[in-house]
């Protein structure tokens, strides 16, 4: 699985940080959702798509990979 991020789209809102630390965290200055990781290990699959649910901005994409 990738993990992408847009960050025109992200309003701050900490959800993806909360739900998934390992892979996302906050900019200090602007609040902005960061990737910690691009790349997600199996044991965080089901956060980070979580995460892409919950986020109301829609600034995550997760992609499958086949």
């Amino acid at each position: 699985m990738q993990v992408s991020i847009d960050q025109d789209r992200c309003c701050s809102s900490g959800q993806c940080v909360v739900t998934a630390p390992e892979i996302f965290e906050q900019g200090d200055h602007d609040g902005l959702v960061r990737l910690r990781r691009s790349t997600v290990a199996p044991e965080h699959l089901a956060d980070v798509r979580l995460a892409s649910e919950l986020c109301p901005g829609g600034a995550i994409t997760v992609t499958e990979e086949a």
